[in-house]
């Protein structure tokens, strides 16, 4: 009898590299701190189904050239660096295409005596930066993005007028607290767009159009907030042409206090931690093709 089990789509590679980057070009340090992973995809059927290592290229030596690449290329933006690292790892003959990941994480320069100090830093506390380059068919795939970005309205956030059966016990709300942790990336639009992108400042507005319209629109579901901010990144940034957002849904009860003989009016609350609401969408321009590419295998997001 024939055997039908067949190895799948698979890549390999060295997850979380840490690296801290200093530039000390300037008296005034600079820091770029990344966690980076990097994954390699091509014909290394053989490694998986005989132990043949004859074109693996090691992880050890992944992750030395994050380091090496670090100090020879400098780290400017997430994006950049992992272009470069890409670009690197397909001119190997047995490297078809991979996917480079990273997480930055954020730090601020102490401010001593109203001024920020040149070389000590505190560690934010905010967002955590993401970006990844997916090489495909050798196509370069670039995403932007940012996790766990916690952001909360007292009020301004209804939730009423939907079904009821008998398993529904939730009540409907005029005015709740809205809260959520935003976990979005955004798909460049080609490598034209990204030979002239600016990332750290197309981060910046993305960043800042999701935040103002979490505050401004008076939304009667996250779902309807969630879609007003990717409308509002698209029509802010022309070199996106796709945002997916995650968002979980931070519920906060109101604590009935009458037994204390207390008034509660949307004042004391319970925050929830689990189950939650989560919500995922795509938000993106009707001309642009799909690109399932760019996306496989981006956990919550494809």
């Amino acid at each position: 009898m024939s055997d039908d089990i067949i190895l799948g789509p698979n890549q390999y590679g060295k997850a979380e590299v840490r690296v801290v980057r200093i530039n000390r070009d300037t008296p005034v340090h600079e820091i770029q701190d990344l966690n980076v992973t990097s994954l390699l995809r091509g014909d290394f059927a053989d490694t998986f189904l005989t132990g043949d290592n004859a074109k693996v290229l090691a992880t050890d030596t992944q992750k030395n050239t994050v380091y090496a690449f670090a100090k020879s290329q400098g780290i400017r933006t997430p994006e950049e660096f992992l272009l470069a690292l890409a670009r690197h790892f397909v001119e190997y003959p047995e490297v078809e295409g991979g996917r480079w990941s990273a997480e930055s994480y954020p730090w601020e320069r102490i401010s001593v005596n109203g001024s920020a100090h040149e070389h000590s830093f505190v560690k934010s506390k905010q967002e955590i930066r993401t970006a990844a380059v997916t090489v495909e068919d050798g196509v370069e795939y670039v995403l932007g993005g940012f996790k766990e970005l916690t952001v909360l309205k007292s009020t301004g956030s209804e939730f009423h007028g939907f079904p009821r059966d008998e398993y529904t016990t939730l009540p409907e709300t005029h005015d709740r607290i809205m809260a959520t942790d935003i976990s979005t990336r955004w798909l460049y639009t080609d490598h034209t767009a990204l030979t002239s992108a600016d990332f750290d400042v197309i981060y910046a507005q993305v960043k800042q159009a999701v935040l103002e319209q979490f505050a401004s629109v008076h939304s009667a579901s996250l779902q309807q907030t969630l879609y007003a901010a990717g409308q509002s990144v698209l029509r802010a940034v022309p070199q996106i042409e796709d945002i997916r957002f995650a968002m979980p849904n931070n519920h906060h009860y109101v604590v009935d206090l009458s037994p204390f003989g207390l008034d509660n009016p949307n004042e004391v609350f319970e925050a929830g931690d689990r189950p939650y609401g989560l919500m995922n969408a795509s938000v993106t321009r009707a001309s642009a093709r799909e690109k399932p590419e760019a996306w496989k295998w981006i956990a919550g997001f494809n």
